[in-house]
């Protein structure tokens, strides 16, 4: 293989970091503005430019929708220079436009990349998702079991009660049944209203977070790049399409689906070594939201390659123009 079509993470990953420094910069000047279209547009347009300025002959596989609904970082979209090597890149320039737009606790700028052919390209329906941190097992709870029965399975693996189980769920009214059921466990909820990337991620890091699992149903392309984190910060995420009507289920072959009942692995939404970066919009559990020092505006940013398990914490700060 030709050394320039070689995945060079550790070369690629700063990089990374600065395009999802500079989607949330530009998104953070719209925080609590009360317009969530304009905070994504400003983040996608910042995102763009600065994919365009690497070395890659990207493919977006994960991005803000089809080719006629989004125009700008689509799926199948072409982005980089051109040189250097071929990467499949998932991304989702403002993770939680209505927390920006209400200025509510994390929004994030995510992206992530892999060399081509490495992720899942989903289509944009919902996913069943089910994930807990490292440290467990290999299919310690599964999609096929009932709720009750995957909390009960973690505590009783940790030597714990019920109770001392925190899930984490998007708070939407088709959990409802969830909700009920897992709190008539014993265990505890966080509902998030927005943002399940950062719901699964809160999963990697238990002692910083509280949250122990992630339940519900959310997008299917937010869960290849929740899957993308959890390779870099060790952890497990199951995944299974769900299906409203035969479009979504036509949109589903269009990306090369068949087996509607599949659950995905987190190695099978991510089967290559990946890298990994978050930049706080809004202030939350994972990372600080962008801010204002007098002319000065910084960010806080999570670096992660899945080689070799390192995770970066990064400031960065750039006059505010």
């Amino acid at each position: 293989m030709a050394e320039e079509n070689i995945f060079a993470d550790r070369m690629l990953s700063l990089g990374l970091a600065r395009v999802s420094e500079q989607a949330a910069i530009a998104a953070a000047k719209l925080v609590g503005s009360g317009d969530e279209k304009a905070a994504d547009q400003a983040a996608v347009d910042a995102m763009r430019k600065q994919l365009n300025l690497l070395d890659i002959q990207g493919v977006v596989v994960i991005g803000e929708g089809e080719r006629d609904e989004a125009p700008m970082l689509y799926i199948g979209e072409e982005v980089g220079t051109g040189e250097g090597p071929a990467v499949d890149i998932a991304l989702d320039p403002l993770e939680g436009t209505t927390l920006t737009a209400k200025d509510m606790p994390n929004a994030l700028a995510v992206i992530a990349m892999g060399p081509r052919g490495s992720m899942l390209n989903a289509p944009d329906v919902y996913m069943e998702k089910l994930a807990i941190g490292p440290g467990y097992p290999e299919g310690l709870v599964h999609l096929d079991m009932t709720p009750t029965e995957r909390i009960l399975t973690l505590a009783r693996h940790r030597g714990r009660k019920p109770s001392d189980i925190m899930v984490c769920v998007l708070e939407r009214p088709r959990h409802a049944d969830l909700v009920r059921e897992i709190r008539e466990t014993g265990a505890r909820i966080r509902l998030i209203t927005d943002g399940d990337v950062a719901g699964v991620i809160h999963c990697a890091e238990p002692e910083v977070t509280g949250i122990d699992m992630y339940m519900g149903s959310g997008g299917a392309p937010e869960g290849v790049l929740a899957a993308a984190a959890l390779k870099c910060m060790g952890g497990q995420i199951q995944g299974r399409l769900i299906f409203r009507n035969d479009e979504e289920r036509d949109r589903a072959r269009r990306h090369g689906i068949e087996d509607f009942d599949r659950i995905y692995t987190r190695d099978d939404m991510v089967s290559q070594h990946v890298i990994f970066a978050a930049t706080g919009v809004t202030d939350g559990s994972i990372l600080k939201g962008a801010r204002r020092d007098g002319e000065w505006l910084e960010t806080e940013t999570i670096l992660m390659r899945s080689k070799t398990g390192s995770l970066r914490r990064l400031l960065y700060r750039q006059k505010n123009q």
